[in-house]
């Protein structure tokens, strides 16, 4: 595991978060809401491709298929 990803991740939310915030003061709850859950699917993707490796890895190392 690579500490780039986790940085990946973490600007995610950040941006999220800034873009939420504004909305929110903006009086656009309702896009705001769906930004969050788009941030929340992009960080969903990467940790699922991330445990689609480590499963990989695993059955490579124990020689299962």
């Amino acid at each position: 595991m690579d500490i780039s990803i986790l940085f990946k991740i973490a600007a995610v939310g950040i941006i999220v978060t800034i873009i939420c915030q504004i909305l929110k003061k903006s009086d656009r709850d309702d896009i705001a809401t769906v930004v969050s859950l788009v941030g929340l699917i992009i960080v969903l993707t990467v940790v699922i491709a991330m445990i689609g490796d480590l499963f990989t890895q695993i059955k490579q190392l124990f020689d299962i298929f």
